[in-house]
């Protein structure tokens, strides 16, 4: 036995000659440690809470003005459609810079893009509460949704490349959840704050909060530890053409694009049929009503399991059809109908994100911020038109022409899903790759 041998295995205790100085085995306590950290999400793993605190952040802001569309009526004295546009406006920004903060967080790290949206999100958040009028108010809106890109589609990036190995799922669907207990927050904050003290306020409130969340993202969240940088940015632009050759990306963008389309129409113009008779809701009232997307925090992290399990496209078809089912519901002319359907369709969809988003993480290929800057523009563009379209619909029909418009956005989705998306084996991860566009032209359609 040589020096070292009898320094590892004392006389006492022989060490088998099968697994002496065997080439492929190791302790088990030091396989544990070489195994990727990011295999096995944990609730309380600081990166999980960091990711889920900045969809917070973004979905406290993005949809906070819904509440107050019927405020704004009256204040401002314009159309629903006009009003509306606090709301699109937003999303019509995140639209356009989403692809530009795709190629750039190729280049700058994922952390420094997305702890540095945040905090710049907190500015505009402040100069929309001194806007004189609704078209400074619009533009400040816009000028949000210029910054958020960085938040969410670097975020979706950040999740699939440091749970590459397995868990991206449950760790979006973690993301997901942040998003919806947000968009309650700045919901139920905005109608509240502006009840008592005025949509002035509100803002402020809403600034205060995204300040907060952006320190802690700064000091907690950690670095990526698995991103992929491409040289330079035409390699990067390379890797964002290649993504709109790929139809199942195509359709995996327009999915996304239909559930953000389901989810706005219905939250928009709810607050104008709840706002009317029978029902005559106030602003206190409207704002309380998006307390039904709690559902959605705890129903949606668990959904990720069930995503792994079903499998992508049952998961998203499934969920599409409950959401139909939900918003079908709120026709009958019962608030607690109305409520319940909420609650259904605003869960289901969540889930349907939850699971177009993990499974554009697994079918992207390497440039995944890049994939996710172009689905985050489709997505959003879904929101821009859910909540300007159904004034069209409104206006010939009321409540259910929207409703009638929303089910088939929700069906449309569910045919792209049956026919372009496929399953999606959990293979162990391959070695990166330096150049990605042709990894991405042939990586998903066989």
């Amino acid at each position: 036995m040589s020096r070292i041998d009898t320094a590892v295995a004392p006389a006492h205790k022989a060490v088998p000659s099968h697994r002496r100085n065997h080439p492929h085995r190791m302790p088990r306590a030091a396989a544990a440690l070489a195994k990727p950290l990011a295999d096995k999400p944990r609730l309380l793993d600081v990166r999980v809470i960091m990711i889920t605190l900045t969809g917070f952040c973004v979905f406290l802001n993005v949809y906070a003005t819904q509440t107050l569309l019927p405020l704004f009526t009256k204040i401002f004295a314009a159309s629903k459609f006009q009003v509306s546009l606090t709301v699109s406006a937003t999303t019509i920004g995140i639209a356009l810079a989403a692809p530009l903060v795709g190629l750039l967080a190729e280049r700058i790290g994922r952390k420094q893009t997305m702890a540095g949206s945040v905090a710049l999100l907190t500015i505009p958040i402040l100069f929309s509460a001194t806007s004189h009028d609704l078209n400074t108010l619009i533009a400040w809106r816009f000028v949000q949704g210029l910054v958020m890109p960085g938040i969410i589609a670097v975020t979706m990036a950040y999740i699939s490349e440091e749970w590459h190995a397995g868990g991206a799922a449950a760790v979006m669907s973690a993301y997901v959840g942040g998003n919806v207990l947000g968009g309650v927050t700045g919901r139920f904050l905005s109608g509240v704050v502006a009840d008592h003290y005025g949509w002035r306020a509100a803002f402020l409130v809403l600034a205060a909060l995204n300040a907060i969340g952006a320190a802690a993202v700064c000091l907690w969240l950690p670095q990526s530890r698995h991103a992929h940088a491409a040289r330079n940015l035409r390699a990067s632009a390379a890797d964002m053409l290649a993504h709109l050759r790929r139809p199942a990306l195509l359709a995996t963008f327009a999915v996304g694009m239909c559930a953000l389309f389901a989810l706005v129409a219905t939250f928009t113009y709810i607050t104008f049929y709840l706002a009317a008779p029978p029902f005559h809701l106030g602003t206190l009232a409207l704002g309380s009503l998006f307390l039904v997307y709690l559902v959605g925090v705890v129903v949606t992290p668990v959904a990720g399991g069930w995503i792994d399990r079903l499998g992508h496209r049952a998961a998203l078809v499934g969920a599409a059809l409950a959401a139909a089912v939900g918003v079908a519901l709120t026709l009958f002319p019962s608030l607690a109908m109305v409520i319940a359907g909420l609650a259904i369709c605003s869960t289901a969809i969540f889930i349907c994100q939850a699971a177009t988003a993990s499974y554009l993480g697994e079918v992207a290929g390497n440039a995944k911020a890049s994939a996710a800057g172009l689905y985050t523009t489709f997505y959003y563009l879904g929101g821009t038109l859910g909540a300007a379209v159904p004034a069209l619909a409104w206006s010939t029909g009321g409540w259910p022409a929207c409703v009638a418009l929303i089910i088939l956005t929700l069906l449309i989705a569910s045919a792209l899903a049956l026919l372009c998306w496929h399953r999606v084996p959990h293979a162990k991860p391959a070695p990166r790759q330096t150049l990605t566009a042709g990894d991405l032209a042939v990586a998903a359609e066989a």
